[in-house]
């Protein structure tokens, strides 16, 4: 995987302004689940946009950050901004060698200082411990034997939301607790009186739960989750008439805002599920598709190539699937409806987040499956609210082993008196070219957020 530059990321936004990546985080991403913000696995081979406090620091040829000098007091390496309030940041860490016991490896968020911080340390005893360091004064917020070793790769993540920290390793949380030491920082990647690797940094806005598999023991956030606004129309009752039809016979291409005027496009591709398909409509990054009724065959419906809005749009025979996006962080789907879906209604290949919202889907698969096969693991969220489906196996489906959420509100479940349809189904999300397992479904309070009040039948 190649080193991604988020907003946020490069040493000029962190110095200046830090763009609008580095200003939500400072307000504490009241918008529900940003993108990821800042990533980097050092294959460039350098560590541009990191600050160093002590320890020697080296990238080696497998595109892995090293700290060499395991009889440094404190080796740390910084990125970020002191601004940065809520967010989760993970990394994989390698133990190369521990100085005693009280030696460690670890990972830093919410870093104001060199010392002071929360940090995720391995220690040298084989425990992991999530700690409150304020200079010589380190507090022990929760720990777990783990038989940490040296050689062995660990996933470490730290969740700082409000004054609730917490810690995981490998998925599994190990840690929870309320402290007030900092309410925003840096992350940092930190040894004491040892040595070891670094790998696969990542920063993410929302701050939300992301195990690998969801322990039973894991607590539902402190928090309530973040709501989506009110709809700006309820979804209709019955599906438009087309106002003229169109055959189309390449991709429509869409840069700024296409209006079809409630006209039907049709005429791609053979209205099956074919790989291969074109899309109907290709959007730019940016780019806002209204008032369109896309008729079979629709090959492969909507591309969205980065950041776009779906406003009143209709399928009214899903081929391959209605939508796909690709690129960008943010995507919109805000009224219409789909039918006759086999397999999914809307497919996210790209990162971010898909808000869904004022929509009907009937006879699908699904109406949202985060891809669990493609060629880049993302961690992705849906947001859905005001949403009537019918007809239709599940709603949403995410890969809990990286980190995707769900939130629901408002769903309404037309002709299910046996309760069919599932809500939340998880996989476990796998390389492109295996196929992802199920490995459960329902509400969860970690990556499945919903209340029964949140889900009416009719």
């Amino acid at each position: 995987m190649q080193k991604r530059r988020h907003p946020g990321r490069r040493p000029l936004l962190l110095a200046v302004g830090a763009g609008v990546t580095t200003a939500a985080l400072a307000a504490g991403m009241t918008s529900a689940f940003a993108a990821t913000v800042f990533s980097d696995n050092f294959n460039d081979g350098d560590t541009s946009g990191w600050s160093k406090s002590g320890g020697t620091w080296v990238v080696d040829g497998s595109g892995v950050l090293n700290q060499t000098n395991a009889g440094s007091e404190l080796a740390r390496q910084f990125a970020g901004d002191t601004s940065w309030t809520n967010y989760s940041v993970q990394a994989r860490v390698r133990p190369a060698s521990f100085g005693s016991s009280s030696a460690l490896v670890g990972l830093a968020a919410r870093s104001t200082s060199s010392t002071k911080m929360y940090r995720l340390a391995l220690l040298g005893s084989g425990r992991a411990e999530l700690q409150a360091v304020n200079g010589s004064s380190i507090t022990a917020i929760g720990s777990a034997s783990l038989g940490i070793g040296t050689g062995s790769w660990y996933t470490l993540r730290i969740e700082a939301s409000g004054s609730t920290i917490r810690g995981f390793v490998n998925g599994t949380q190990i840690a929870s607790g309320s402290n007030s030491l900092a309410g925003a920082g840096r992350i940092g990647l930190v040894t004491a009186y040892a040595s070891g690797g670094f790998d696969d940094v990542t920063v993410d806005s929302s701050g939300g739960g992301t195990p690998t598999t969801p322990p039973a023991t894991t607590a539902p956030p402190t928090t309530p989750p973040p709501t989506t606004p009110g709809p700006t129309t309820p979804p209709l009752a019955g599906w438009p008439t087309p106002t003229g039809s169109q055959k189309v016979n390449a991709t429509i291409g869409v840069s700024g805002t296409f209006d079809g005027g409630l006209k039907r496009y049709y005429g791609i591709g053979d209205g099956g599920q074919s790989e291969s398909q074109d899309p109907m409509f290709e959007l730019a990054a940016g780019a806002t598709l209204r008032n369109v009724i896309i008729g079979a065959p629709a090959g492969d419906g909507v591309h969205c190539e980065g950041n776009c809005t779906l406003i009143n749009v209709w399928w009214e025979d899903v081929g391959e699937d209605a939508a796909t996006f690709r690129g960008g962080t943010t995507y919109t789907v805000d009224g219409g409806g789909a039918r006759s879906a086999s397999d999914k209604v809307f497919q996210h290949n790209g990162s971010g987040t898909v808000y869904i919202k004022n929509f009907r889907a009937e006879n699908a698969g699904k109406l949202y499956r985060a891809c669990g096969n493609c060629s880049t693991s993302y961690q992705r969220h849906v947001v859905i609210d005001n949403v009537v489906v019918r007809d239709t196996d599940a709603i949403a489906g995410i890969n809990t082993n990286w980190g995707d959420t769900a939130r629901f509100s408002r769903i309404t479940i037309v002709d299910d008196s046996g309760r069919d349809t599932s809500i939340c189904v998880k996989y476990k999300g796998v390389p492109k070219g295996s196929e992802p397992t199920k490995i459960g479904e329902g509400a969860d309070g970690v990556n499945c957020f919903y209340s029964s009040s949140d889900i009416t039948y009719q």
